[in-house]
């Protein structure tokens, strides 16, 4: 969604979407001035038993906005992301990010079991990425 849309969330999703009453009570109860953080959001989705992308369609739904990307990615004030380019990429960082690039991308899911399985910081292998040219796409959230 471009900066100019930001605000209308509910009309990313078509007419009619919805999510299950719990988990829309639950989101509500969360949002803090209309926001959550992406780590928020992941742990609640994990205590409801339901997959993060409802957890981001129900933020959606109340115009609620995703911060703190746990890649860094978005949702860090005025400076919007948090990711620098790596200074260097260790070559088993970047073989095991471009084993499981799909169509030249890595998705958010793939770069969260690179980083748990290298026993390092998610937000590492984002920088690793930003230093390769490689752009990560699907958030598991729905927010990209």
């Amino acid at each position: 969604m471009t900066h100019c849309n930001k605000g209308h969330f509910k009309a990313k999703h078509p007419p009619g979407t919805t999510v299950a009453p719990a988990v829309a009570e639950a989101v509500g109860k969360q949002l803090s001035e209309k926001a959550m953080t992406c780590q928020s959001a992941h742990a609640l989705a994990g205590s409801l038993g339901v997959a993060p992308g409802d957890i981001g369609v129900a933020i959606d739904l109340q115009e609620g906005q995703i911060q703190k990307c746990q890649l860094g990615l978005f949702g860090y004030g005025t400076e919007r992301k948090a990711i620098q380019p790596a200074k260097q990429v260790a070559p088993d960082l970047k073989a095991a990010i471009e084993a499981s690039l799909v169509d030249g991308r890595l998705g958010c899911a793939a770069a969260w079991r690179i980083a748990d399985t290298s026993g390092i910081a998610r937000m590492a292998v984002a920088n690793a990425c930003e230093a390769l040219k490689i752009k990560i796409n699907a958030c598991q959230l729905g927010a990209f």
